[in-house]
């Protein structure tokens, strides 16, 4: 692959720990280089990496625009009682996306329409690739984006509903593939009629989970959609799990957090999790944790004083730890907090560069090469920091010969007269060439007339 005194192990194991640009562009070394890095040994060693690596996709409505921040965390965060580090600007949205939820799925982000002047998009927030679905008119109601990893398929899921948002028993679902021959939606049947929550949804080992209530049974269940397969199914939702709750990746398995305030104490507070340990069973692991408005850190004397009723879950790391962020409020700088369930401790986290806005959002973001691999965007990158363009464009009038500068339309008067400027421009053009051809033709004829004379 290289040099024979580096070994291809130690060369392989620097490359995982690449950013997935950085290890897309080494593709292009060599052939060998390309058909290294393309092995799925490598694919899962780099996903496993990054997976350790604590890295925030931080959304933020801003100027009625919605703003896409990375930030990233060192290896060792419990080291210093306080962190402080940078956000890189990655891409905007604008104004018309930003009220809806946008669903995350294995590295790409899926932003859904907001009204008929819109598109739904599909985007790589890293590379600001990004790719329009195609339109599906009259159609309302939730969708989610969803990854098989099997088959490197990256599907969205939608299920049309009124304005109201209320599933009718003749819901039709729509099933569109990323990359794939065929361009347009698919319908696709569920067994069963339910009416999904605003909140709530997540895509873990090629199954799309989201919260619900079943139509017939009148109770909250998980529904789970196998991306691969496009069958439906669902699990009746745990006893603590409701419109708060926010779904996890738990170690590789569907995991629900809520926390709850004790209206008798202002200083203790309770973080319930619930861990679906068998789906066919339906078997839950769940864990209760006491959090104080006061929480010490590890290994340090500095006490971190928390407002817990500000705080929202963003998600949990790889390494078993909790993402709160604020969720109320203006605050600068603007911070995240790790709570780790082994240790029982917290680490604040400053992160510059966002922003003191209220309206934000946070998500745990791994890079995937599956991403690179399964994108076939065929639109063209959107540079760094640029606005996606989301809106159909708007069909284009008929420009005029002269310029309104006014702004107003031309009348009829207006359009009469260009007509007869027009017309007499022609007559001018036809005259002038009538007596060029006229007095060529007589040069013609006295040329050829002095040739058969002096002849």
């Amino acid at each position: 692959m290289m040099k024979n005194w580096i070994p291809n192990d130690v060369i392989i194991e620097i490359l995982s720990r690449l950013p997935a640009k950085s290890t897309a562009r080494f593709r292009c070394v060599s052939k060998q280089w390309r058909s290294t890095l393309c092995r799925q040994d490598f694919k899962e060693l780099f996903l496993t990496r990054s997976s350790a690596r604590p890295r925030l996709l931080i959304s933020v409505k801003k100027d009625d625009e919605r703003n896409f921040f990375l930030s990233s965390l060192s290896q060792n965060p419990y080291e210093k009682s306080s962190l402080v580090v940078a956000a890189e600007f990655l891409i905007k949205f604008s104004k018309d996306m930003s009220q809806y939820p946008y669903s995350y799925a294995s590295g790409l982000i899926y932003i859904p329409r907001a009204d008929d002047d819109t598109k739904r998009v599909i985007c790589n927030p890293i590379t600001g690739q990004y790719v329009t679905l195609p339109e599906l008119r009259k159609v309302y109601g939730y969708s989610y984006l969803g990854f098989d990893p099997i088959d490197k398929e990256f599907k969205v899921l939608l299920m049309n509903t009124p304005y109201d948002y209320i599933a009718p028993s003749d819901a039709v679902h729509y099933i569109w593939t990323l990359g794939s021959g065929n361009l347009g939606w698919r319908k696709i049947q569920c067994p069963f009629t339910h009416e999904p929550f605003y909140y709530g949804r997540i895509c873990i080992n090629g199954v799309l989970y989201y919260l619900a209530l079943h139509s017939q049974l009148r109770k909250d269940v998980i529904v789970c959609f196998d991306v691969r397969s496009e069958k439906f199914n669902f699990i009746e939702a745990h006893s603590s799990c409701g419109f708060s709750t926010i779904f996890i990746n738990y170690k590789g398995k569907l995991g629900g957090i809520t926390y709850s305030y004790d209206r008798y104490s202002n200083d203790t507070h309770k973080l319930c999790m619930w861990v679906l340990e068998d789906v066919e069973k339906q078997e839950w692991s769940t864990y209760v944790y006491s959090l104080r408005n006061t929480q010490l850190v590890r290994n340090r004397n500095t006490v971190v004083k928390v407002d817990w009723k500000n705080l929202s879950v963003a998600g949990m790391t790889a390494t078993g730890e909790i993402v709160l962020s604020p969720n109320v409020g203006s605050c600068e700088p603007f911070y995240v907090l790790y709570f780790s369930l082994e240790r029982n401790t917290l680490q604040r986290v400053e992160i510059h560069g966002v922003g003191a806005n209220r309206d934000r959002h946070v998500h745990c973001y791994v890079e995937d090469l599956s991403v690179i691999d399964a994108m076939q965007l065929k639109s063209i990158p959107v540079k760094q920091g640029q606005n996606m363009v989301t809106k159909r464009p708007k069909p284009q009038q008929r420009r005029h010969t002269s310029r309104d500068v006014t702004g107003s339309a031309p009348s009829v008067k207006n359009k009469q007269q260009n007509m007869y400027g027009l017309s007499a421009n022609l007559l001018y053009h036809s005259f002038a060439l009538s007596i060029l051809f006229f007095v060529s033709f007589i040069l013609f004829v006295i040329l050829f007339s002095s040739i058969i004379l002096f002849s």
